[in-house]
């Protein structure tokens, strides 16, 4: 029973976080519930959830949503951002960041559900110094917390594409892209801290590869229609994880 429950929450997390974000709400908290303990879910979930994101990755590359010009400033931040997270939570508990995630996330299923689409490809930037400053920032800093914690990460990341005015479909595969960066390195920092549960984390690994490749597909076709409430319904379910979290 334990099985057939991580490897449904795998599945369903994968389908989930490929198109909107927020997959580790479901995936890290069963984890949990199967009596992995905390540190060792996090390298566990940090595993299977790095299969699904290379995937996802893939497939929103090779339909030509990815922007390239952003990402490339992007990728080293969050590389380091992640690394820096992973070794964070091995020495600190990660419930700190619990209120002030939940606060950004509701924030961000906010300006979601006023906002309207303003198809426009981030290619089209003119990227200057101040724009290159906040995009790395930002992705220095959401590296970081994916490292330290993960769950909503894909949510904000979406949220701040979206913010700088991409549309809904170019914001989830330029989230994804960042967030399997992240995934990778933050995975490589447990797997040298001796916190992962290779069953647990490569057999979710595989369930979620499907779920990631279905759900990319559905995205793409799709596109904002469903996206947008998928990620509205995936920011408040997040937030409200958070605070019970921190309440409990």
């Amino acid at each position: 029973m334990i099985w057939l429950f991580l490897l449904s929450a795998g599945l369903v997390a994968a389908f989930v976080d490929s198109i909107a974000g927020g997959g580790g709400v479901i995936s890290l908290p069963a984890l949990l519930l199967a009596g992995v303990p905390p540190l060792l879910a996090l390298g566990t979930n940090k595993l299977a959830a790095t299969m699904a994101s290379l995937t996802s990755s893939a497939v929103f590359i090779s339909s030509g949503r990815a922007d390239w010009q952003v990402l490339g400033w992007q990728i080293p931040a969050t590389a380091v951002g992640a690394a820096a997270g992973a070794y964070t939570a091995w020495l600190l508990p990660p419930d700190v960041l619990r209120p002030i995630v939940a606060g950004l996330l509701v924030a961000a299923a906010v300006y979601a559900a006023a906002s309207r689409s303003r198809p426009r490809p981030v290619t089209g930037w003119r990227l200057t110094l101040v724009m290159r400053a906040v995009t790395v920032g930002f992705a220095l800093l959401l590296g970081f917390y994916d490292g330290f914690f993960g769950p909503g990460v894909g949510a904000l990341l979406i949220f701040a594409f979206v913010a700088c005015g991409c549309d809904f479909v170019r914001a989830a595969a330029n989230a994804k892209i960042l967030n399997c960066t992240s995934n990778v390195v933050s995975l490589i920092a447990f797997a040298l801290l001796g916190c992962i549960d290779y069953r647990y984390g490569l057999a979710m690994g595989v369930v979620m590869i499907g779920g990631a490749y279905l759900g990319t597909r559905v995205a793409l076709g799709s596109g904002e229609r469903l996206i947008r409430p998928l990620y509205l319904l995936m920011a408040l379910l997040v937030a409200g994880r958070q605070v019970w979290g921190w309440w409990q």
